[in-house]
């Protein structure tokens, strides 16, 4: 197995230049309509990243001890080749739409997700804010490790993805030339993606390519100015809080239950999803990509 960088380490530096730059470019242009920058909020994002970096950390020895289990089970083997590294990008990037829309419609996962909706604001700090419960996201690639894709090329090309969309988190960048915002994610579309309003929750959750939004019905183009967070905000930038408030009601919301049926809806369904109402009979509409929701319940 060929040595892969570890990519976002090698970026850290990159990272913190580019964040810079915006943090000036908004202060010497500021925008009235845009999300900008607040101290409070980057501090907190920036804390959240690091705080996931040592949490990944641990989360890793039990992924890599399945991962590595999967791929001496399995008879296939796919090598690290240049050529085959495209490929699995590819297949890396189509899998990680399907985590990514999952960490959107069942609330257990969203419980780990909503962390990176959690700010008002939209810039490359944002890109920082990730969760401390990553665990949650090994499961949708395991189908590439028992197809013979090493662990290590897995972790090279989640990495470049990550990466990748760091520069995406902006509103300093408009729509860029049409072609490439057909095929792949751009500032615009995820601008879209981090909105809470309206037509534009739950969309666009490709990471590198925006083409399996297009294939699966969840592509929104950005219209109308987007106004981040989520549909019911929480106020506090305490990571602590930032990181479990999501499980907490989960956990609120369970011990309220009144019936097995309604606590695991209230795990396994959408973050909006109410159960029937017993005097009126008739379901509640739930939330999906047609009609999105990622209402969240906080304390």
């Amino acid at each position: 197995m060929p040595n892969l960088p570890d990519v976002v380490v090698w970026s850290i530096p990159a990272f913190v230049l580019l964040s810079v730059i915006e943090m000036i470019s908004v202060r010497i242009h500021p925008d009235e309509d845009a999300a900008g920058y607040e101290a409070k909020d980057a501090a907190t994002s920036v804390g959240m990243g690091l705080g996931s970096l040592l949490f990944d950390f641990f989360w890793k020895i039990p992924i890599v001890a399945i991962y590595s289990a999967v791929y001496e089970l399995t008879p296939l083997r796919v090598p690290v080749l240049w050529w085959t590294i495209l490929l699995m990008l590819l297949a890396q990037d189509f899998f990680y739409y399907w985590q990514h829309r999952g960490h959107h419609v069942i609330r257990i996962l969203w419980a780990c997700h909503v962390v990176h909706h959690s700010s008002r604001k939209f810039n490359l700090t944002t890109a920082l804010r990730q969760p401390w419960t990553s665990l949650t996201s090994w499961p949708f690639y395991l189908p590439l490790v028992a197809l013979g894709v090493h662990p290590a090329a897995l972790a090279f090309c989640s990495s470049v993805n990550l990466v990748y969309q760091f520069w995406i988190h902006t509103e300093r960048i408009d729509r860029l030339p049409r072609p490439f915002e057909f095929a792949f994610n751009t500032p615009s579309h995820h601008r879209v993606h981090h909105a809470s309003q309206g037509g534009y929750l739950d969309r666009n959750f490709g990471g590198i390519l925006i083409v399996w939004d297009r294939l699966f019905r969840s592509f929104v183009a950005e219209t109308e100015r987007p106004v981040y967070g989520l549909t019911k905000n929480i106020s506090t930038y305490n990571p602590l809080r930032v990181a479990t408030h999501e499980y907490v009601a989960i956990a609120r919301d369970v011990k309220a239950a009144t019936s097995w049926r309604e606590r695991a809806g209230r795990v396994l369904r959408g973050p909006g999803w109410q159960p029937v109402p017993a005097a009126a009979g008739t379901p509640v509409a739930e939330p999906s990509v047609a009609e999105p929701s990622v209402t969240e319940s906080v304390a």
